[in-house]
């Protein structure tokens, strides 16, 4: 099979759609697939029809529905290559925030309605389109996510952030855009550390909102020494980055599933994460029973403070989760698993638009 995967962004950028669209090129490649992904960012109607005509792709997965499946519905693309069959993959703003607005919700419906098949990554993501998609609910297919590691390059994070022996060290893997809350979360700690000295924190990730990253670096320079901004890591440093810290944090406001929460988890460290749907499964497994971490209310800055505060007294708390996490991490499945699922959408969507395999 030759597939086109069409994302937001590839590497070199470091964001989640990058690194998502890397594991499975990766993944796929493995398995015997002829892959190439494009960055939709800063893509038009010509580049993806020049693209189509030199690769000739039996099959397009599209990543991001608003951000990436928007071409397929233009009409140059689609009066040449209609009968192309394409799947996609929601992103967490396609399902939340883009879909609230009405403009991007009917380009959304479209894609969607268009796919062969609709692959959920996670089982809240999977709810969240059954309920927004009830007709739909025969070509959504779950294919759980998973994680990989792109490396194995050091970064000593404390090293870096210049910690001294004794000190907790935060750090917040994320993209500088208002979804995923990373200014508010540095306003937060400026009162938690206010109460406890010998906390840290750091940010890493690039700007991805010229105007909020400006804010962000204003307010940035109210925090220093314990708060710093790190806007790149190489991908392949990523689990040295991770096992580095102390306690990972995710401040969004929406997420489908969260590749940096995987990450930690997998890592070994415990977490600290916003109480959003797109979070419940990885932090606190299918029983719900024991968590990897500690939730807080995304709506209630005072409670960030709070749970933050029980990680940072609680050394056996912090212990519990790792032990959690880890047990938990082992039973995920691999990229091999999560390129077997993918596969056999692919195969069903380009055999016959009017076969199907078993849904949600």
């Amino acid at each position: 099979m030759r597939i086109l995967i069409l994302t937001p962004t590839t590497l070199p950028s470091i964001t989640g759609n990058a690194i998502t669209a890397e594991r499975w090129r990766r993944s796929l490649q493995d398995k015997g697939m002829t892959v190439t992904v494009m960055a939709t960012q800063e893509l038009d109607a010509r580049d993806l029809l020049g693209k189509l005509q030199r690769f000739e792709p039996d099959l397009i997965h599209v990543h991001h529905g608003f951000r990436s499946g928007h071409l397929l519905l233009d009409s140059h693309v689609t009066s040449e290559w209609d009968r192309l069959p394409f799947v996609v993959s929601p992103g967490g703003t396609d399902i939340n925030y883009d879909f609230e607005i009405k403009e991007k919700r009917e380009i959304i419906t479209k894609v969607y309605q268009k796919a062969r098949f609709i692959i959920a990554q996670g089982p809240e993501m999977a709810k969240r389109l059954g309920d927004l998609f009830p007709t739909l609910h025969e070509r959504i297919i779950h294919v759980q996510k998973t994680f990989c590691w792109l490396g194995n390059e050091t970064f000593d994070l404390k090293k870096a952030v210049g910690c001294k022996e004794g000190e907790i060290l935060f750090f917040l893997p994320a993209g500088i855009r208002p979804v995923k809350g990373n200014l508010e979360c540095l306003k937060v700690f400026g009162q938690i550390c206010s109460l406890r000295p010998r906390v840290r924190i750091v940010f890493a990730g690039p700007a991805l909102d010229r105007n909020y990253a400006e804010q962000f670096d204003r307010e940035l320079k109210n925090h220093r020494p314990f708060a710093t901004w790190i806007p790149f890591i190489p991908p392949e440093a990523m689990r040295s980055a991770y096992e580095s810290s102390d306690i990972v944090l995710n401040t969004s406001f929406s997420e489908g599933l969260s590749n940096a929460l995987l990450e930690a988890i997998a890592a070994g460290r415990p977490v600290l994460a916003s109480n959003i749907p797109g979070n419940w499964w990885p932090f606190l497994g299918e029983d719900g029973k024991e968590p990897a971490g500690l939730l807080f209310d995304v709506d209630n800055p005072k409670d960030l403070i709070v749970q933050a505060l029980k990680l940072i007294d609680d050394e056996n708390l912090r212990e519990t989760c790792i032990r959690t996490g880890r047990e938990r991490a082992s039973c995920w499945p691999t990229p091999e698993d999560e390129a077997n699922g993918l596969i056999r959408v692919y195969e069903t969507a380009i055999t016959s638009s009017h076969s199907t395999i078993q849904p949600v």
